[in-house]
């Protein structure tokens, strides 16, 4: 009786050619970042998050170059999903310096930051090793923030930065007020400092890792998870 014949086919992927005249995006050989592209673990605040890590990895034409402060123009031109890398000044704060920002603004007194077209990074960085800028730089779980987001981004905040879900609250915020939020790769706080190439404590000295700082981010990846219209990286949220 003879064996029954097998064939074996094998399908070699096809790159698509580079597109290099997109506005606002940088080709992956350019971008002088140590990439690659990988579905972003298991944790619940990284899910649905494709994050690139391997410049060999990255499509042509994916990462958008932006740079603080932000315009209307900038904001409004991205879309959840968009991979970026954010340079310029940004702010750390979390939960306390938020409280205090907020409590500034009830009072209508003069705010320690200007937050207009700024962004916050919602981080406590751990403390810098000799010769180090800044020590491990991961993001907090931006829910912390929810309660404080919507005000200010109303004072002209353009950009927020954390890891997870926002609540519908921040989300109807963000298309009230032109703004976006974005979410960066958590358990990668050691990568992600070294796109931190400044530190200064800004604002709230006494608050130790809580205070506010003025940081400036050199190509930090970071994925548009809440654009300006509404749209979400989350499936269900």
């Amino acid at each position: 009786m003879m064996s029954p014949l097998v064939i074996i086919i094998v399908v070699w992927p096809v790159r698509g050619k580079e597109n290099t005249t997109l506005p606002k995006r940088i080709r992956p050989d350019e971008s002088g970042v140590d990439f690659s592209v990988e579905k972003a673990g298991k944790e619940g605040y990284n899910r649905g998050l494709k994050l690139s890590l391997n410049r060999t990895e990255i499509m042509a034409g994916k990462l958008i170059q932006l740079r603080t402060p932000l315009d209307d123009s900038a904001v409004k031109s991205l879309r959840a999903g968009d991979e970026a890398l954010i340079s310029g000044v940004v702010y750390a704060a979390r939960d306390q310096a938020h409280k205090r920002l907020c409590e500034l603004i009830a009072r209508g007194e003069k705010l320690p930051v200007d937050l207009r077209g700024a962004a916050i990074y919602f981080v406590g960085p751990t403390p810098a090793r000799p010769g180090q800028v800044i020590g491990a730089a991961g993001p907090t779980t931006s829910s912390r923030m929810d309660a404080f987001s919507p005000i200010l981004y109303a004072q002209g905040l353009r950009a927020t930065i954390g890891k997870g879900y926002r609540s519908q609250a921040v989300r109807e915020a963000l298309r009230q007020y032109g703004a976006v939020h974005f979410s960066a790769l958590g358990g990668a706080g050691a990568l992600l400092s070294k796109h931190i190439v400044k530190c200064e404590t800004a604002a709230y000295e006494d608050l130790g890792t809580e205070a506010i700082r003025r940081l400036e981010f050199r190509d930090f990846p970071a994925v548009v998870a809440y654009d300006a219209y509404g749209a979400s990286v989350y499936k269900d949220k």
